[in-house]
């Protein structure tokens, strides 16, 4: 049997997993180097940096037993190690796994999923085709789409080809196999679904030829996998969930992530580094020990490391309420304007019109700060940092230098339904 899971960022839906920073903090991971050309305004990324992460995932996630893993693909290409280097010369679209310490990767949601209409979750992607092609498809596509995998369905995804959802399943089994999709994904009324199918195929309604089509190419991924070979769990990875080498590669990422915003009310007084000799510090916010939302723990959050951090540092805590996104994931983080909630704001304003203040924000995407900017000494974008959060103290105590920048525009303000007048491009403000 194939088993798949959503490890988005690690394999977050099981205790101790090690979890990493999101993807678009990962994207921040570059930093200046000098080329041959001394120019210090190169830029250049850690692919190997991303290389290792879906590397370790890959092992936490086969510790458990499961053996293929959903990776999603926003925009442009987005590289998944989690099956491993494909070796050169391999037959070009067919399923590759390398050997029993990988997953089968998914990616998904061909395609699409990055632009859709105000940015709202399944909403509908309404581009040209040369559009779709340049933006979209590269991280589907290897020259051409010679595709030999399988293709899958989403959750309850065939439900929503009618409107409303689920109006009419009998089209949506006849519509869903017949446009290709190898394997359907349905959660609770499989019994349903299996007899109609069985009647479509019974009826001539849906051609064996289509069936005999979806079952070769999910057999061929699970031969490929060696499921007929090895078809229970391998033990002797089961040390390999939330260990240590894996926990400080995730430091590392948060580490090289964190983009230095601001620094100082005037050029001549940063606030960063923070003196480790400072008597006392106050940490405000409920996000000083719990990093938020994601698919970790879209109720509640996931217990980080930032104020234990500074508590190591042997610094006086004192804890308020406030700070940061709350958990969401998919459609529960629709926002038509993209404000921090409260109590976030108030927060800032008493803290930082209090004392000298470093803003640490931990958010899965740019929000607007413009109207408490004014009152920060310094301003940090961490992200979703996972659950080694220590990685963020590293940087503000000075022991390694900011080096990640944004890798996206950071607008000033929202408009209703559009974004206007770009905040920053850079690193700074």
């Amino acid at each position: 049997m194939i088993y798949g899971i959503d490890a988005v960022h690690g394999h977050n839906n099981v205790y101790g997993a090690t979890i990493f920073p999101h993807n678009v903090a990962l994207g921040a991971t570059r930093q200046a180097l000098l080329s041959f050309s001394q120019d210090a305004n190169k830029l250049s990324w850690y692919p190997n940096l991303v290389k290792r992460i879906g590397a370790a995932t890959a092992l936490e996630v086969r510790a458990t037993g499961i053996q293929y893993a959903f990776r999603a693909v926003h925009r442009g290409v987005q590289r998944s190690e989690m099956g491993g280097d494909v070796p050169p010369n391999f037959t070009s679209g067919m399923p590759y796994v390398a050997g029993k310490n990988k997953v089968a990767a998914c990616a998904k949601h061909f395609v699409g999923d990055g632009g859709t209409q105000h940015g709202v979750n399944e909403d509908n992607t309404i581009i040209d085709r040369q559009g779709l092609m340049n933006i979209h498809m590269p991280a589907f596509l290897k020259e051409r789409l010679n595709f030999k995998g399988f293709t899958i369905s989403d959750w309850e995804g065939i439900d929503r080809i009618t409107t409303p959802s689920g109006a009419n399943y009998s089209y949506s089994v006849q519509a869903s196999v017949l446009a290709g999709i190898d394997m359907i994904m349905v959660p609770n009324h499989y019994e349903s679904f299996i007899s109609i199918l069985t009647s479509h195929v019974n009826s001539g309604i849906v051609p064996m030829s289509r069936i005999d089509d979806a079952v070769t190419r999910i057999l061929r991924v699970k031969f490929t996998m060696g499921l007929f070979e090895d078809p229970l769990p391998d033990s002797s990875l089961a040390d390999q969930l939330g260990k240590q080498e894996h926990r400080d590669l995730a430091r590392e990422a948060v580490r090289k992530s964190l983009v230095l915003l601001k620094n100082g009310k005037t050029s001549g007084k940063p606030l960063l580094p923070l003196s480790k000799k400072a008597p006392k510090i106050l940490v405000a916010g409920s996000h000083a020990d719990n990093l938020g939302g994601g698919w970790p723990g879209d109720d509640g959050g996931v217990r980080g490391e930032p104020r234990r951090g500074v508590r190591q540092e042997r610094r006086l805590l004192v804890r308020h309420r406030g700070g940061g996104e709350l958990p969401y994931t998919e459609t529960k983080g629709d926002s038509a304007d993209l404000t921090i909630p409260e109590p976030g704001p108030s927060t800032v304003q008493a803290v930082c019109g209090a004392v000298p203040c470093a803003t640490v924000l931990i958010s899965g995407r740019p929000v607007v700060l413009q109207p408490f900017l004014g009152a920060m000494d310094a301003l940090v974008a961490a992200w979703l940092p996972g659950t080694e959060g220590k990685g963020v103290t590293d940087v503000l105590f000075g022991d390694y230098n900011f080096t990640g920048k944004l890798p996206r525009t950071w607008f000033k303000l929202t408009s209703n339904s559009h974004l206007h007048q770009d905040f920053v491009s850079n690193s700074s403000i």
